[in-house]
């Protein structure tokens, strides 16, 4: 997927997950997400970052004491404090930036808001289906690179099959689904288990860090919680 098209997928998922951020109840905005520690209107929130330019970004890790996870996280609950009205109309005005925030390639945001969005989501029982086309790129990405999810060390021994598009990757026993979910694993969420069959999955448990829960949480930078930094 090349760079356009990739920011042509970014610019459709911030869409369609504003449509679904302007449904949401009071009730919905203040359940937890598939973030650990992290609810929907923070999770929502962060997404509405991703323009943050560098000397913001500079102040802001200083602000956290050098931390990166820190400063994420310190971000994402000041501005959620704003009135959960303003998150749906933040993300639309992000739509046809080409804008990316320090060090990251137009690949993370989508990362980002692809995972994001099913951290939202899922936690709700609702339903957002991910394109392929996109997933299929994001997981490639992901695979590709040892930072920071390390997926290629972590799922050492495991060949990964997608059913509904033709990608593949890994060597080993075999785990397949569709690509969703895929990219929900690579990216240490285990709540891509419930979507995957074939005879690894029964190991992928192992996989996760100590702390994992079974409803998939990670962190609200996309790093699954507990045990090292990944």
């Amino acid at each position: 997927m090349d760079t356009e098209l990739v920011w042509r997928a970014i610019d459709d998922e911030r869409g369609r997950l504003a449509d679904l951020l302007d449904d949401l109840s009071d009730a919905e905005w203040d359940a937890p997400s598939l973030c650990s520690a992290w609810s929907v209107r923070e999770v929502a929130a962060h997404l509405t970052l991703a323009h943050t330019g560098l000397l913001s970004a500079t102040v802001s890790l200083v602000r956290a004491g050098g931390g990166f996870d820190r400063m994420i996280r310190d971000t994402a609950v000041r501005h959620a404090r704003l009135p959960v009205e303003q998150f749906a109309p933040r993300l639309r005005a992000m739509v046809g930036s080409r804008r990316t925030a320090p060090f990251v390639t137009p690949r993370e945001p989508m990362v980002d808001v692809l995972c994001h969005g099913q951290d939202i989501a899922r936690a709700l029982g609702r339903t957002h289906p991910m394109p392929v086309d996109a997933a299929a790129a994001a997981t490639d990405h992901v695979w590709n690179r040892s930072f920071p999810f390390r997926a290629q060390r972590r799922l050492h021994g495991v060949e990964l099959v997608a059913t509904d598009v033709g990608w593949r990757a890994g060597d080993g026993v075999r785990v397949e689904g569709p690509i969703s979910a895929l990219l929900l694993l690579v990216t240490g969420r285990p709540a891509a288990l419930a979507d995957l069959s074939g005879p690894g999955v029964a190991a992928l448990g192992a996989t996760f860090p100590p702390g994992a829960g079974p409803a998939g949480t990670v962190d609200a930078s996309g790093r699954p919680s507990g045990g090292e930094r990944s």
